[in-house]
C-alpha cells in the first residue's frame, strides 16, 4: 500500500534537499559557512547551483548575513552570485511596491548581473537574474529584450538572455519559469505558445513537463471562480490531458528530481481532474513536504489553502472524485 504522511504539511523552501535545508537554517541564524561550502560543492552543477542560490538568496535578502560574509571573504564567487540574487530581489520588490527607489535599485541590480556574468562566465544565474529584471521593462525599450525567438510563432522578447542561460545549463528550470512569467505579465497569449514549444522538446522525465500545469492554474485564477467550478475546469481539455502527460513524464523521472512546488502542482491537478490513484502516488512522493502554491491560488482565500490541500489529500486516499478546484 502507498503511504501518504498524515502529518501537517512542512513548508520549507529547501524541500527535499537536506543539505540545502541545513544551509537555509544556518543563514536564518546568521551563519554563512555552510552556504559557502554548499555552493563550492555545486560549482560544476549549474542546475543544482541555480535552484540552491534561488532559495538561499530569498533567505539572505531578509538579513545582513551576506554583509558579514563579505567582511570575511569578499572574493568568494558564491557570495558574488548571492549578492546579485539579493539585489535583484530588492529591485523587483521595490518595483512591485512602487517605491521611489525602484529605478535606482533596478540600475544597481542590472550592473550587478552584468558584473557577475563577466566574473563567473560559466554560471547561468546572472542571465536568469537579467531575465527576472526583464519584467520591469514592459515597453521592451532595452535592446536585450527585443530579440527574435528560434520559433517564428513567438514574439520578440529577451530570448538572447534566455539562450545564454540555456547555453550554460540546457533545460534550466528557473530560466523557463522566468520566461513563462515574463509572457504571462507582458503578453498572455504568448505564454501558451512558449509552453507548447518547450514541452514539445523537453526530454521525458524533465520537470519542464509541469509547465502546462502552471498555465492551467493561471487560467483558473483569471476566470470567474463560479464559472470555473461549475465547468469543472480540470476535467476538460486541454487541462485534463496536460495533467495526464505531466504525470506520465514524472512517473519515469528520477526520484526527487522534481521540486516540491512542481509536485504540488501535479498533485493538485490530478486531484482536481479526479485521477485519484495517480494523485496518491504524488502525495506519497511529497511525503511531509508541501508548497503554498498552487493551493493559495485555487482556494477561496489564502487562509483556506492548507485546508484545501488536506482535503485533497484525504479525498485522494479515499478515492472520492469530488474535487472542485
Amino acid at each position: 500500500m502507498i503511504a501518504v504522511s498524515p502529518a501537517r504539511p512542512v513548508y520549507h523552501p529547501a524541500g527535499f534537499d537536506g543539505a540545502l535545508r541545513t544551509a537555509v537554517d544556518d543563514l536564518r541564524a546568521g551563519r554563512w559557512l555552510s552556504t559557502q561550502r554548499l555552493l563550492a560543492a555545486t560549482a560544476q552543477n549549474p542546475g543544482l547551483r541555480t535552484s540552491r542560490t534561488q532559495v538561499l538568496a530569498l533567505v539572505a535578502a531578509r538579513s545582513t548575513v551576506l554583509t558579514d560574509w563579505a567582511l570575511e571573504d569578499p572574493d568568494d564567487p558564491g557570495l558574488a552570485i548571492l549578492q546579485t540574487r539579493v539585489v535583484v530581489e530588492h529591485a523587483l520588490a521595490a518595483a512591485e511596491a512602487g517605491s521611489p527607489e525602484a529605478g535606482n535599485l533596478e540600475q544597481v541590480a542590472r550592473k550587478s548581473c552584468w558584473d557577475a556574468a563577466e566574473a563567473v562566465p560559466a554560471d547561468p544565474v546572472p542571465w536568469i537574474c537579467l531575465l527576472a529584471l526583464a519584467l520591469l521593462d514592459r515597453s521592451q525599450s532595452r535592446d536585450e529584450h527585443r530579440w527574435c525567438s528560434s520559433d517564428p510563432m513567438l514574439p520578440i522578447g529577451p530570448w538572447g538572455l534566455f539562450d545564454e542561460a540555456l547555453r550554460r545549463d540546457p533545460g534550466n528550470r528557473e530560466a523557463h519559469h522566468r520566461m513563462l512569467r515574463y509572457w504571462q505579465q507582458l503578453y498572455r497569449p504568448a505564454a501558451g505558445d512558449f509552453v507548447n514549444f518547450v514541452v514539445s522538446m523537453a526530454p521525458t522525465g524533465s520537470p519542464l513537463a509541469a509547465l502546462p500545469l502552471y498555465l492551467s492554474v493561471d487560467y483558473y485564477r483569471h476566470q470567474s471562480r463560479r464559472n470555473a467550478v461549475v465547468l469543472r475546469q480540470w476535467l476538460r481539455e486541454p487541462h485534463f490531458s496536460r495533467t495526464r502527460r505531466a504525470h506520465e513524464s514524472w512517473s519515469v523521472a528520477a526520484p526527487g528530481s522534481w521540486p516540491v512546488v512542481d509536485l504540488s502542482y501535479l498533485a493538485h491537478a490530478l486531484w482536481a481532474s479526479a485521477q485519484m490513484a495517480a494523485a496518491v502516488e504524488v502525495f506519497s512522493a511529497l511525503g511531509q513536504f508541501a508548497s503554498k502554491a498552487p493551493w493559495t491560488y485555487v482556494a477561496d482565500s489564502a487562509q483556506q489553502a492548507e485546508a484545501l490541500l488536506l482535503t485533497a489529500r484525504d479525498q485522494a486516499l479515499a478515492g472520492r472524485a469530488t474535487a472542485l478546484a
